[in-house]
C-alpha cells in the first residue's frame, strides 16, 4: 500500500497469491432470500466508491499499519518526532487527533462527482485498525467528535452522518467499512502486555472475560452504526485475521503459510491466533436491525462473506460467485500528497475488464487532511462519467459471456440477449479502426449492429469464425466518447 498500484502488487504478492487460490476454491452461498435479492441488485451496480480517511492523512502515510509492530515494508515508520522508538511513535501517532481539522470537508461535492462518474454504491471507513472513529460513537473517546479534536465543534463533525446523507441524496447506496481489530482498545491490545503483531496481544482462551468485553465492544459499535445512521446496505468488515479458528485450520496455517512470515532463524513476523468475534451472532442481530444487509467478512471463508474482494488487482478470469476488485485510484489506500492517479483510459479499461469477468469495481479515493479530494480524482471521475453517459447500458446489470475477452475486445451481455463488444483503444489509438474483426462471436443473420452513441446501422460480414464490422469514416471522425467504443450486437448464434 505505497505510492503506486504496481508497488502495492509487489508488497502483497504472496498474500495475493494465496488469496487467488482461496478465491478460486471457496465460497459459501447465502440463503436469506432478501439478502440474495439485494446481492443480485448489488451485482448489477458494477461501480462503487471506497474512501479511506483518518488522522493518518495528515502525515500522508499508510493507514494504521505504521503502529503495528511487524517487520513488513508497509509497517515502516517514517514520521513523528522519533520514528526509531516505537513507544514515542505511538504517542505522536495518537496525538494526530489533536491537529485533525478537515474544515474543507464537503461530502456533497464528493457525492455529486461520484454520481456523475456512474458510481452506484459507496463504502466509507467508519474505523480502521488504529481504532480512530470517524463517527460519534459512545463506546470510545478516540473519535472525530472528541473535545480534543479541533473538528469536534464543526457542524459536520459527525463525518459518517454527513457522508451517508450526502450520498443517499444522490441515490447512491451506502456501505460501512469497519475494522474488526482495534489497536487502540484496551480489550484488544491490553496495556499490560506489549503488542506482538497485528493480533490481540493476549490469549483469549486464557482471558475469556477480557475477550468477551472486546466482542461486546465490537458488536456494540457495529450495532450503533446500524441503528443511528439510517439504512446501511453493506457492512464491509476488514481484518480477516480476527476470526474463529479450530485446531485443524490453525495447523493448516502453520504448515502452509507460516514460511512466508518466518525468517530463517525462526523469527515469526505475525502469528495465527484463535480470536472469535462471534460473527454468526453479530450478523443475526444486524439483520434484525437492517433486513437484507449484505455482509462482507473479508477473507474469512464462510456464510458471512456474501461477496469476495480481491484487493489491488483484477482476477485473471471470471469467478463463479459475487465479487468486487477494490483498487486505489491513486497512491495508496490513504492520502499521499504526491499520488499519481489512473488516467481516464486506464480507469475505463479496468472497469470494462472487471465487468466483462462478472465483477464490480470498488475504486478508492482518499481525502486529504483538509477534507478535500485531489483535482486528479475529480478529473478521473469526470472521464468515467463522460464515457458512462454513452456506454452505461453495456455495464449496468450485465452478465459475462464467453470468452469474456479477445485481445483488446471485451464482452458483456444483457437479459434481452444483446451482446456488447468493447473495443479498448490501443496505445496511441484515438479512434476506433475502420474495420473491427471479432473471431469468437457470431451474430445471427440479419442482426443489427450499432456503435453505442450512434443510431447508424453498421455493415458487417460473417466469417466461418466470427465477423467483421465496418465503421464509416464520418462516424470515426465524430465518435461519441473516448478510450473505448462499444458495439451493440442485437443477437448472436448460441
Amino acid at each position: 500500500m505505497k505510492k503506486s498500484i504496481a508497488i502495492i502488487a509487489l508488497l502483497f504478492s504472496v498474500q495475493i497469491f494465496s488469496q487467488a487460490i482461496y478465491e478460486d476454491e471457496r465460497y459459501v452461498p447465502e440463503t436469506d432470500p432478501l439478502v440474495l435479492k439485494n446481492l443480485e441488485e448489488w451485482q448489477g451496480k458494477k461501480f462503487g466508491l471506497l474512501m479511506h480517511w483518518g488522522t493518518y492523512s495528515q502525515w500522508g502515510i499508510v493507514e494504521s499499519w505504521s503502529i503495528c509492530p511487524e517487520d513488513y515494508g508497509w509497517c515502516e515508520r517514517k514520521k513523528g518526532s522519533n520514528p526509531s522508538n516505537y513507544n514515542d511513535y505511538i504517542k505522536d501517532y495518537e496525538g494526530l487527533r489533536k491537529t485533525f481539522n478537515p474544515v474543507k470537508f464537503d461530502p456533497e461535492k464528493w457525492a455529486k462527482a461520484a454520481k456523475y462518474a456512474g458510481m452506484k454504491y459507496m463504502v466509507f471507513t467508519t474505523k480502521h485498525h488504529d481504532g480512530f472513529n470517524m463517527y460519534d460513537t459512545k463506546y470510545s473517546d478516540y473519535k472525530i467528535t472528541s473535545k480534543d479534536v479541533p473538528f469536534h465543534s464543526n457542524p459536520k463533525a459527525d463525518v459518517l452522518k454527513e457522508v451517508f446523507n450526502a450520498f443517499r441524496t444522490e441515490k447512491i447506496s451506502t456501505g460501512a467499512y469497519f475494522s474488526k481489530p482495534d489497536w487502540h482498545s484496551e480489550y484488544y491490545w491490553d496495556p499490560y502486555f506489549p503488542p506482538f503483531d497485528r493480533n490481540v496481544n493476549y490469549d483469549p482462551a486464557l482471558y475469556p472475560e477480557k475477550w468477551q468485553k472486546y466482542v461486546d465492544f465490537t458488536h456494540n459499535q457495529i450495532m450503533e452504526i446500524l441503528t443511528n445512521y439510517g439504512k446501511v446496505d453493506i457492512l464491509w468488515l476488514d481484518g480477516g485475521w480476527v476470526r474463529k479458528r479450530d485446531q485443524v485450520n490453525i495447523k493448516e496455517n502453520y504448515d502452509e503459510k507460516f514460511t512466508e512470515n518466518e525468517s530463517k532463524n525462526g523469527f515469526i513476523k505475525h502469528r495465527v491466533v484463535d480470536q472469535d468475534p462471534k460473527m454468526d451472532e453479530l450478523v443475526a442481530k444486524a439483520r434484525v436491525k437492517q433486513p437484507g444487509l449484505i455482509v462482507v467478512d473479508r477473507a474469512v471463508h464462510g456464510k458471512n462473506q456474501n461477496y469476495l474482494t480481491p484487493e489491488g488487482r483484477v482476477p485473471a478470469k471470471t469467478l463463479p460467485y459475487p465479487w468486487e476488485s477494490c483498487i486505489p485510484a491513486g497512491g495508496g489506500w490513504s492520502y499521499t500528497p504526491d499520488a499519481q492517479y489512473l488516467t481516464g483510459r486506464q480507469g475505463i479499461h479496468m472497469l470494462v475488464d472487471i465487468v466483462a469477468k462478472g465483477g464490480n469495481l470498488l475504486l478508492n479515493i482518499a481525502p486529504s487532511p483538509e477534507g478535500e479530494w485531489d483535482k486528479a480524482a475529480y478529473d478521473l471521475l469526470q472521464a468515467y462519467g463522460d464515457w458512462m453517459k454513452v456506454n452505461s447500458t453495456a455495464i449496468y446489470n450485465s452478465k459475462p459471456i464467453e470468452p469474456y475477452k479477445e485481445e483488446n475486445i471485451c464482452f458483456t451481455q444483457n437479459k434481452a440477449g444483446n451482446v456488447y463488444a468493447f473495443y479498448l483503444a490501443k496505445e496511441g489509438e484515438n479512434k476506433i479502426p475502420a474495420e473491427v474483426t471479432v473471431k469468437s462471436i457470431s451474430p445471427k443473420k440479419g442482426t443489427k449492429i450499432t456503435l453505442l452513441g450512434s443510431k447508424t446501422a453498421l455493415k458487417w460480414t460473417k466469417f466461418d469464425k466470427g465477423f467483421k464490422v465496418v465503421i464509416p469514416e464520418n462516424l470515426r471522425n465524430n465518435l461519441p466518447c473516448k478510450e473505448a467504443w462499444t458495439l451493440k450486437i442485437e443477437a448472436i448464434n448460441r
